[in-house]
C-alpha cells in the first residue's frame, strides 16, 4: 500500500491512520463506512487498533511531518498520485471504473454518464456530441463505485443528499486528463457525470478548424484589425473556445501582449498570460478585465460576456485601442447585436466597437473507415432547392463500423457564419439594431449562412446532410 494515496483530509475527517501495510489506528469516532472506503482505496482488509482522540491527533501530526519530509512539490505529488491511479489494484470496483475510464479515452469521449435506475445502472459516453449507451453496471456494485469516484475526486463520501463537484487528474500512457466530476442525488441513487479534458491535446490552428478557404481569409482579415470587438457566438458545446484559442495562436507574437480571463482555463498557451475566474474571491470577468487593462495589453480574450458590466468594459476596452475577443450565446451572427443591446449596452457603442461576429456549430464528420456514396433521396434534393442551391449527383454517409462504434461518424468539424461589420452595417446597428434588418443587409453583402456552409461540407463528403439540418435548424 502507498500511504501517499490517502489524503490528509480523508484521514483527519474519518479518524483513520495507517501504521503499516496491514494495520490502522482508529478511534471511537471513526465511522464504519470509512473503514470500507479504506479497503476500496488500498485493496486490503486492515487490522484495527483503537486509540484515544488525543493520541490520534498526536500520531496524525507525526504522520504529516514525516510525509512532508519526503514529499516534493505539490504538483509533482499530484501527478505521481494520479499517474498510478489506473494500476495496481485487483478489487472489482476499481477494475470496473478503470476499464470505463480507459474505454472512454480510447473512444475520445467528452463525458461519461453513470445513471442509476430501479433495476440497473446505465453507463453512457458522449461521443462527438451525442450520447451513446456503452454498458450497464450491477446495482449492487454501484454504491462502492460512487464511493471510489468521490474518494479520488476528493468529495465527501458520507454526503449523499446534496450535489457535489470535484476534479480528478489522471495520466493514461502519454495522455494527461483533467476530469471534472459532478454528482447529483436522484430517486434511485447518485447520478455521476464526468467531463474529460485531454490536457495533452494540442491547440488547433485556424487552418485545422474547418474554415473554407474564402472564410479563412475573411476571418483573418477581421482578427488582424488593430483594435475592436470580435465575438464568437453559438450554444454551449459548439466549439467557441477552440476557435478563440486558435485565434490567439494565430495572433501570438513577441511584439504583442496578450492576456486572457477564462472560466475555466481549458488549454495553456506559451507566451500568453491566462487568468482563471474565481467568484469566491470576487475575481469575476468584470473585475479581472479592469485589472487586465492596467497591464498594458494589446489583445484581450474574455471567455464569455455574461452581463452588462463585462460587456461595457469589453466595448470600452476595444474603443481605447485594444483588440478584444469574446463569446456570446446566440443562434446566429446578426443576433449578437440584439443580445448586447438587450443586456443594456447602447446601440451606438456596439456599432462603434464591433468589427465582426462569427456564429458556429459543430457537425459530426463521416467516418473515413466506412464512408460510402449514395444517390440523394427526393427530400434531400428538395432541401438543396429550398436553399437555392444546385443539388449534387451524389452524397456521402457512414455505414457504421468498429472504428466509429457503428455510428457512421468519427470526429467533428465546425461550420461557420461570418459577419464582417463594415461602415454601412455600423450605421444600421446604431440606428435600428433589429436582427432582421441587420441579417438582411449582411446577406445582401455576401454573408454565408450556417446551413449553407454545412451543405457545402455535405457535398464535399465531410459530413451528412441529415447532420447539417439537425444541427442548424433551431
Amino acid at each position: 500500500m502507498d500511504v501517499k494515496n490517502l489524503s490528509i483530509d480523508f484521514l483527519r475527517e474519518n479518524k483513520i491512520l495507517p501504521i503499516d501495510e496491514t494495520k490502522i489506528y482508529i478511534t471511537r469516532q471513526t465511522p464504519y463506512f470509512a473503514i470500507e472506503d479504506f479497503k476500496l482505496i488500498t485493496g486490503i482488509i486492515p487490522e484495527t487498533i483503537l486509540i484515544s482522540e488525543e493520541e490520534f491527533q498526536e500520531k496524525l501530526e507525526e504522520y504529516i511531518s514525516k510525509l512532508e519530509s519526503f514529499s516534493e512539490e505539490e504538483t509533482y505529488e499530484e501527478e505521481k498520485l494520479f499517474e498510478d491511479l489506473l494500476s495496481g489494484s485487483d478489487t472489482p470496483v476499481i477494475q470496473t471504473l478503470n476499464s470505463i475510464f480507459l474505454k472512454a479515452v480510447r473512444a475520445s469521449a467528452s463525458d461519461i454518464h453513470f445513471e442509476p435506475f430501479s433495476d440497473k445502472v446505465l453507463v453512457r459516453f458522449r461521443l462527438d456530441g451525442v450520447l451513446q449507451e456503452i454498458s450497464t453496471i450491477p446495482k449492487s456494485m454501484y454504491p462502492q463505485l460512487v464511493s471510489r469516484v468521490k474518494i479520488i475526486s476528493k468529495l465527501n463520501v458520507a454526503e449523499k443528499r446534496l450535489p457535489q463537484d470535484g476534479r480528478i487528474k489522471v495520466r493514461i500512457g502519454e495522455k494527461q486528463l483533467d476530469m471534472r466530476v459532478s454528482t447529483l442525488p436522484t430517486v434511485f441513487g447518485e447520478r455521476i457525470v464526468i467531463r474529460l479534458l485531454d490536457k495533452s491535446n494540442k491547440v488547433l490552428t485556424l487552418e485545422e478548424l474547418g474554415f473554407s478557404k474564402e472564410d479563412l481569409e475573411l476571418y483573418k482579415s477581421i482578427i488582424y484589425k488593430p483594435y475592436g470587438l470580435i465575438l464568437i457566438t453559438g450554444p454551449t458545446g459548439s466549439g467557441k473556445s477552440t476557435t478563440l484559442y486558435a485565434s490567439l495562436l494565430e495572433l501570438k507574437s513577441p511584439r504583442k501582449n496578450i492576456i486572457t480571463i477564462e472560466d475555466p482555463v481549458e488549454y495553456q498557451i506559451d507566451g500568453i498570460s491566462q487568468i482563471q475566474v474565481n467568484p469566491k474571491i470576487n475575481l469575476t470577468f468584470a473585475n479581472g478585465l479592469r485589472s487586465i487593462l492596467r497591464q498594458d495589453p494589446d489583445i484581450i480574450m474574455v471567455g464569455e460576456i455574461r452581463d452588462v458590466e463585462t460587456a461595457e468594459i469589453a466595448i470600452h476596452s476595444s474603443l481605447t485601442g485594444h483588440l478584444v475577443l469574446s463569446t456570446l450565446h446566440t443562434n446566429d451572427a446578426p443576433s449578437a447585436v440584439a443580445r448586447l443591446v438587450d443586456m443594456g449596452v447602447e446601440p451606438f457603442l456596439v456599432a462603434s466597437a464591433l468589427e465582426g461576429v462569427i456564429a458556429q456549430r459543430l457537425v459530426r464528420r463521416i467516418c473515413e473507415n466506412c464512408k460510402e456514396e449514395y444517390t440523394p433521396k427526393p427530400w434531400e434534393i428538395d432541401e438543396f432547392k429550398f436553399l437555392g442551391l444546385d443539388h449534387p449527383e451524389k452524397l456521402y454517409r457512414g455505414k457504421g463500423c468498429e472504428v466509429c462504434l457503428n455510428t457512421g461518424y468519427k470526429g467533428r468539424i465546425a461550420i461557420y457564419e461570418i459577419m464582417k461589420v463594415d461602415e454601412e452595417l455600423k450605421t444600421i446597428i446604431s440606428k435600428t439594431p433589429e436582427t432582421t434588418v441587420i441579417k438582411e443587409k449582411a446577406l445582401e453583402k455576401g454573408m454565408k449562412r450556417l446551413v449553407i456552409d454545412g451543405m457545402q461540407k455535405a457535398i464535399q463528403g465531410i459530413t451528412t446532410l441529415e447532420e447539417v439540418l439537425q444541427t442548424t435548424k433551431v
